[in-house]
């Protein structure tokens, strides 16, 4: 008889499924194998249930791409989960990928503000595994790639919160608040001299274009002027969120 999946199995296949670029949940991937080989299940079950949790993602079913139709109640709850409570799934999430050293190579983060109200390890703790889970799920859903420019870059490439990380707790690990870009337009955006219209257009600013020399704008900025983001294989970016940037972050 299949046993059956546990909580923790499950928190376990939903980060990876973040983590891990789309269409590379085959049942040879290192990390689908690794996470099997941790938990006591074979690698094709690994794959399986990366693939049933596809099948739950908007993204995808808008696209016409289906995974495996079989997911069950408890794979819709975890889904469901994630979506209500980005930040502390996350952070549960890294503290049993140490637990059952699970850990993912250390990329970089950002730096964020910290804040009062917790006592200072486990605040930083927290920020710490929210910044982590945020930057590799926004990165793998872009495929590593700059939504504007397409560089690809690890070094170069900044998980963007459109929504900023002191403004909203509910949005700081919520992909769906992030986009992949590179460091000139990641401070561009988070200055508000540029944004994106409600069909995901680059727009500038009135004082990008009177600050900067004509050579500048056309090296860095003018080619992608009014053309659309590369769109990430899921957790698209928010409308509401970009709205919120567009009244409250960007010059116009």
């Amino acid at each position: 008889m299949a046993r059956n999946w546990t909580r923790d199995e499950l928190i376990l296949a939903m980060s990876l499924y973040c983590r891990l670029p789309f269409g590379k949940f085959d049942k040879g991937n290192p990390d689908v194998m690794q996470l099997a080989d941790t938990i006591g299940r074979t690698h094709s079950s690994v794959a399986m249930k990366l693939s049933n949790l596809a099948s739950l993602d908007p993204f995808h079913q808008e696209r016409g791409i289906k995974a495996l139709p079989n997911a069950s109640k408890a794979d819709r709850q975890i889904w469901q989960e994630f979506h209500s409570d980005w930040e502390g799934l996350a952070d549960e999430c890294l503290r049993l990928e140490s637990e059952y050293h699970l850990q993912p190579a250390e990329d970089s983060l950002e730096e964020q503000p910290l804040f009062s109200g917790e006592t200072e390890s486990t605040r930083v703790t927290k920020v710490r595994r929210a910044q982590r889970f945020f930057r590799s799920t926004v990165l793998a859903s872009y495929e590593y790639r700059c939504c504007i420019t397409n560089i690809n870059l690890k070094e170069l490439l900044i998980a963007s919160h459109i929504i900023p990380w002191s403004e909203d707790s509910t949005k700081r690990a919520d992909p769906h608040n992030g986009l992949c870009l590179n460091a000139l337009h990641d401070k561009a955006f988070d200055r508000g001299l540029i944004t994106l219209d409600e069909e995901y257009r680059l727009i500038y600013s009135r004082l990008l274009h009177e600050s900067l020399t004509i050579d500048c704008m056309n090296q860095f900025f003018k080619p992608y002027e009014g053309k659309s983001i590369h769109f990430p294989l899921r957790f698209r970016p928010d409308q509401e969120c970009l709205q919120k940037h567009r009244d409250q972050v960007f010059l116009t």
